[in-house]
């Protein structure tokens, strides 16, 4: 069952990650996706409830509300060693969203609630290929609520917190090397979670142009508790595979950002900005989970993980052309946490090199008709999963458009 204990280890980070150099994108606003996603340090609509709460305050609307769509298309393929043969991941199309809302009592106090589905993939590797073993197909989603309160000092530093609840769902399926009269034996495990976490930040004006933030998201402990777990093997070998349930832990890894931006130019045309924002994926040491009905093949198992910390380097721009149009640019590098040794199909993982490019369109005061284009492209990478020896050669692209709108007032 090692196979097995791999791939719920990978449901559970997939049903709270996404794509990226460990599965984890910020397609949280159109206009910080244009500009590359360095939010951290910018407070100039009511995302900043998710990329900084300190920056809220600075917001110079009394209210601000902000909302958008993405389209993640993906390619993936695979290769394995020494084989001229194929597969092609499909990625069925996903639409993440993401809605805010702020809204300032007094001058220098904010409050407000962000609502994101920042995680969610649905994709098929098919029924037949050569690692059905490991993964067949695999869909989840989880969105996350967060209530927000900040204030700021003088305009100068803001400091603001956040209470954040993930819930995600998750279905998937494998084959089991278990041959019978209909082939091979199947696996099918649903199930959701939730839980709570935080989400804190601080931004400082130091002086005219210039903007700081740090920003700190939690760790959160992700308890996956009587999942659904259906065998489908031949009659002479179901005693040792029952229907079941099974229990497990996951903590989903904190993120510590820094973010610097300038302003300069006539009347603040030009932004330029950068993001540092380090990973601590090391948490995902290893996995321990219990099936609740236990049998000689179903028991309770652990399977390491060992992801490594990461610090992704994140660059941006934006222009302001005209009263009705602003112009962005933007671009990060987002290393893989996966070692070589435990590179898989179900989270094919590699260092990706992410571009972007956005707009905002004022047709009237107030409102913003934003839209985004992100590329990543991720840097053909071999390895082996050991637990099972599987090795090949992996690639991936990922294309995702976005619109969105914004309105303060």
């Amino acid at each position: 069952m090692r196979r097995f204990t791999t791939l719920l280890l990978i449901v559970c980070l997939a049903a709270t990650t996404s794509f990226g150099g460990g599965y984890q994108v910020g397609l949280h606003s159109m206009r910080n996706i244009g500009m590359g996603l360095i939010g951290t340090s910018l407070s100039y609509d009511a995302s900043s409830l998710f990329y900084n709460p300190g920056g809220s305050p600075f917001i110079k609307d009394q209210w601000s509300f902000s909302g958008g769509v993405s389209f993640l298309l993906a390619r993936t393929t695979f290769q394995p060693l020494n084989v001229m043969e194929q597969y092609n991941l499909e990625h069925k199309l996903n639409t993440p969203f993401y809605f805010y809302a702020a809204y300032k009592p007094t001058a220098n106090l904010s409050i407000g609630l962000a609502v994101n589905t920042p995680y969610g993939n649905s994709l098929s590797w098919g029924e037949t290929w050569k690692g059905r073993y490991l993964i067949q197909d695999l869909s989840f989603r989880a969105i996350t609520f967060q209530p927000t309160v900040s204030y700021k000092i003088k305009d100068v530093v803001g400091i603001g917190v956040g209470l954040v609840y993930a819930y995600g769902a998750f279905d998937m399926n494998k084959a089991i090397p278990l041959q019978g009269s209909n082939g091979d034996g199947t696996l099918n495990i649903n199930g959701s979670t939730g839980n709570f976490g935080f989400n804190a930040g601080i931004m400082v004006h130091p002086e005219t142009g210039w903007s700081l933030g740090l920003s700190y998201r939690s760790k959160i402990e992700m308890s996956v508790t009587s999942a659904n777990a259906d065998f489908t093997v031949p009659q002479s070998l179901s005693s040792n595979f029952p229907k079941n349930k099974v229990d497990v832990m996951l903590p989903l890894p904190a993120n510590l950002d820094f973010g610097a931006s300038y302003e300069f130019g006539k009347d603040k045309q030009w932004m330029i900005g950068m993001n540092l924002c380090y990973v601590f994926w090391s948490t995902y040491d290893s996995l321990i989970f219990d099936f609740q009905t236990k049998t000689a093949a179903v028991n309770r198992t652990a399977t390491p993980a060992l992801y490594t910390d990461q610090l992704i380097m994140r660059i941006g721009a934006q222009y302001k052309a005209s009263d009705l149009l602003t112009i962005r640019l933007g671009g990060y590098y987002d290393p893989t946490p996966v070692k070589n040794s435990y590179l898989n199909p179900q989270t094919p993982s590699m260092n990706q090199i992410g571009m972007t490019c956005g707009i905002s369109i004022y047709p009237t005061k107030g409102l913003s008709i934003d839209a985004a284009f992100l590329y990543i492209l991720g840097v053909e990478r071999s390895g082996t999963y050991s637990p099972d020896n599987f090795a090949g050669t992996y690639k991936n692209a990922l294309y995702s458009p976005g619109i969105g709108l914004t309105y303060s007032f």
